[in-house]
């Protein structure tokens, strides 16, 4: 089924609060909209004391039935039972419904975090999900300093990622977005919240200070595409050319040679012409490359 892409992200940045404090700033929140709902690292808290949730506890059940209640998507970041150790720093993803999409757990701890007890257990995998404006995928904090995580997140699939952290990131958030062309939203314990585009600009950014709870809303579309000049820009012409009025270039970086396109009418999607007229996206064209190159150099780099 098409989608047009678009959404409003809702990031929540603050100091870590306790449930009932969540619950309320994400009401409050919630009563003037939005699409999904993005709560810093560790919301309860990060360290040693915070409260340990289970997926099927109070606490969860209540982002659960918010979730439910205003048919938003929310990202509820918590230390939670599992792993070996019984302690795992997770992003818990829920849906419109309240049912509980995925649950990604930190790749790269920090290094303090392996000084609780128990200590946090490093996740296994990268986590991506679909939902109904585009495939989403999570990440966090320290995870920041490593490319595998948002390679894997980029080969995954993911249109936009969510970060949630207790430090800012930073320009490498920025390197992660325009290396993947994926769109890079924060919500950290600051506070403060940041928006890379998929060429890496960072269009947005706002932080406070002390006890402050910073709010950022931002629309999202994901249906806007990044493709290469090579072997593209004629059938790019031609696609302007035959659809007048409906897509348009947004940017053409002459020195990157990319092409960012985007839809100008409702129920037209960029991302599906493109499959139409053989136009291939950036990111499937820089993994083809690869993997063509490592089969003739004979191993992976």
């Amino acid at each position: 089924m098409f989608t047009d892409g678009k959404a409003e992200i809702v990031s929540i940045s603050a100091k870590p609060r306790d449930i009932g404090e969540i619950v309320s700033l994400l009401e409050r929140e919630m009563l003037i909209g939005g699409d999904l709902f993005l709560l810093p690292e560790a919301c309860l808290g990060l360290d040693q004391n915070t409260l340990v949730v289970r997926t099927d506890g109070p606490e969860a059940a209540q982002i659960s039935a918010l979730a439910a209640k205003y048919r938003a998507y929310v990202v509820f970041p918590v230390f939670r039972e599992g792993g070996r150790t019984g302690r795992l720093n997770s992003s818990l993803l829920f849906g419109r419904d309240g049912e509980l999409i995925c649950a990604y757990d930190k790749l790269f701890p920090f290094w303090g975090e392996y000084d609780m007890s128990p200590p946090v257990d490093p996740g296994k995998s990268v986590c991506v999900a679909d939902t109904d404006f585009g495939r989403v995928g999570l990440a966090v904090c320290f995870d920041a300093n490593f490319t595998p995580v948002f390679k894997g997140l980029a080969e995954a699939g993911a249109r936009l990622v969510l970060w949630s952290s207790a430090y800012s990131g930073g320009t490498s958030l920025k390197a992660h977005a325009i290396n993947h062309n994926y769109m890079v939203i924060t919500s950290t314990l600051v506070p403060d919240c940041v928006v890379y585009d998929i060429n890496g600009d960072e269009i947005f950014y706002r932080s406070g200070e002390g006890d402050e709870v910073v709010v950022c809303r931002h629309s999202v579309d994901l249906d806007r595409c990044v493709f290469h000049e090579d072997y593209n820009v004629g059938k790019i012409e031609k696609l302007l050319a035959d659809r007048p009025g409906e897509i348009e270039i947004e940017s053409w970086l002459k020195r990157e040679k990319l092409i960012t396109v985007r839809s100008l009418k409702d129920g037209v999607s960029v991302r599906a012409l493109a499959a139409e007229y053989g136009i291939e996206e950036l990111p499937a064209y820089k993994l083809r490359s690869e993997r063509a190159i490592d089969e003739m150099r004979g191993f992976k780099i």
